[in-house]
């Protein structure tokens, strides 16, 4: 399993794109499970780092992957002290379309293939099928 670990810094965000560019030449990812892991990745950590961390500097985000025959899984945890994500309202309700939050889990959910919560919601992890 492959791990870096960022500062709770928006600009940090610039490395977690780096890193997914980096495994997407080095694992040859399809241009569409590309697309998927680079949009719900960088969107949990900024969620990590801006909900989770609160924008404290001196809170860490782990970002890892790990890769297998048929799946890539990353793993975001931050140092927060998490969340009830049972609770998230759905961001195509009526009631909730003209909210500026909240879409973040439910791009994460369907750009993936499994979304995982762990460690009272600290903890993501975000399964890709490598082949359809």
């Amino acid at each position: 399993m492959e791990k870096i670990v960022i500062n709770s810094d928006i600009q940090n965000i610039n490395t977690v794109e780096k890193l997914i560019d980096d495994i997407s030449v080095k694992f040859d990812l399809h241009a569409d499970v590309y697309g998927k892991l680079s949009l719900a990745v960088v969107e949990g950590v900024n969620n990590a780092i801006v909900h989770g961390n609160k924008l404290n500097h001196d809170l860490l985000v782990s970002v890892s992957y790990k890769l297998t025959e048929t799946k890539l899984i990353f793993s975001i945890e931050d140092s927060g002290s998490g969340f009830d994500f049972t609770t998230i309202p759905d961001p195509t309700l009526p009631e909730n379309i003209e909210k500026s939050h909240g879409r973040g889990i439910f791009l994460m959910k369907h750009l993936s293939d499994e979304l995982d919560f762990e460690n009272e919601g600290r903890l993501v992890k975000l399964t890709f099928n490598l082949h359809d």
